[in-house]
């Protein structure tokens, strides 16, 4: 297939274009390299510098479908700032949509979130689960699966919503590098590499088993052949909808306990305050991707944050001039996939 990537020069784009390149697509890239790295094109991939708003000039009637990644994605921002999500998820997503349908482009795949959830009552979540997010970057994307689901019957376009727990790991030097940097992993690896004092357990007073928040954690490569399964099993004139997670939680300590393993660093980690709006427990039921899809995760999370410290060069890991070995186990409670 020939298809567009939008966000490819992003974490998880560019992992989507690796997996899509090793089978064979042609791919282009649309990505105005706001959050995304020029370096995390890969050769083969024909580069768009642009936003979204141009895509018109981009898409015609030769392209099989679209992976629609481009997004902002910053909860805090998009509280602060919420008329930034409006235009650059919204109605960014809008004129995607509108460039689709007049040149005739049949497929989407569109990165969603589990945010669209809020704070759900139970611990595993279901995609039929009620939805109220609770800040306007969850809002933004439940939009937009409407106006798939909306297009999708009114136009005939095959769409797939596919609803992100929390991503980490790596592919190969593909890794994350956000700025901001707000994700665990990423910023326990940085304690570990010299780079920050400490880390931060935000809530050790939460009902889990070590009072602290647990979250259903997936692997990037893992999220990444969700896409590509997706691309083919989407159908024309229906939109469907994926949580994508392993199934089971791990909480902030052992995340903690897999990242001082790993690195065979101390990792010192300080307490706080829950931050409001945290729910005690965040886990996917993968039940529906892997029978409609046929997907299932693969990696745990001590694979996670392997690849992740791998990814960094021997400077960044201070000096360290071999790669982590991976435990072969995970304690009974704690992210196996």
């Amino acid at each position: 297939m020939k298809l567009l990537v939008t966000g490819g020069a992003g974490y998880i784009g560019s992992v989507v274009v690796q997996q899509l390149l090793a089978e064979g697509h042609t791919v282009e890239v649309l990505d105005n390299l706001s959050t995304g790295h020029a370096d995390s094109i890969l050769g083969g991939a024909i580069w768009h510098e642009a936003d979204l708003h141009q895509v018109g000039r981009i898409l015609d009637s030769s392209f099989d479908g679209v992976v629609h990644l481009a997004a902002r994605s910053l909860v805090g921002e998009s509280v602060s700032h919420p008329e930034r999500y409006w235009h650059g998820n919204i109605v960014a997503t809008l004129a995607l949509i509108d460039a689709m349908r007049e040149a005739g482009v049949p497929r989407l795949v569109f990165s969603s979130t589990a945010a669209v959830y809020g704070e759900p009552a139970g611990a595993s979540i279901s995609e039929t689960d009620q939805t109220m997010p609770t800040n306007p970057y969850g809002a933004s994307k439940l939009a937009i699966d409407h106006m798939l689901t909306a297009e999708a019957h009114a136009h005939g376009l095959a769409a797939i919503s596919l609803r992100y727990f929390n991503v980490a790991g790596a592919s190969g030097e593909l890794r994350e590098r956000h700025d901001p940097e707000t994700h665990l992993i990423p910023n326990l690896l940085k304690v570990a590499a010299g780079e920050k004092e400490s880390a931060s357990i935000f809530g050790t007073d939460y009902p889990t088993e070590d009072g602290t928040a647990v979250r259903d954690y997936i692997h990037v490569r893992d999220l990444a052949e969700a896409h590509l399964r997706a691309l083919k099993a989407a159908t024309p004139g229906t939109h469907e909808i994926y949580n994508l997670g392993t199934g089971t939680g791990t909480s902030v300590r052992e995340i903690i306990d897999a990242v001082r393993e790993v690195t065979g660093r101390e990792v010192p980690a300080v307490e706080e305050p829950r931050r409001a709006g945290d729910p005690a427990v965040l886990v996917a039921s993968g039940q529906r991707a892997l029978e409609d899809l046929g997907w299932q995760p693969t990696r745990d999370v001590r694979q996670m944050v392997a690849d992740a410290w791998n990814a960094l060069d021997g400077d960044a890991r201070g000096g360290a001039s071999e790669t982590s070995s991976v435990p072969s186990a995970i304690s009974s409670t704690g992210g196996a996939a």
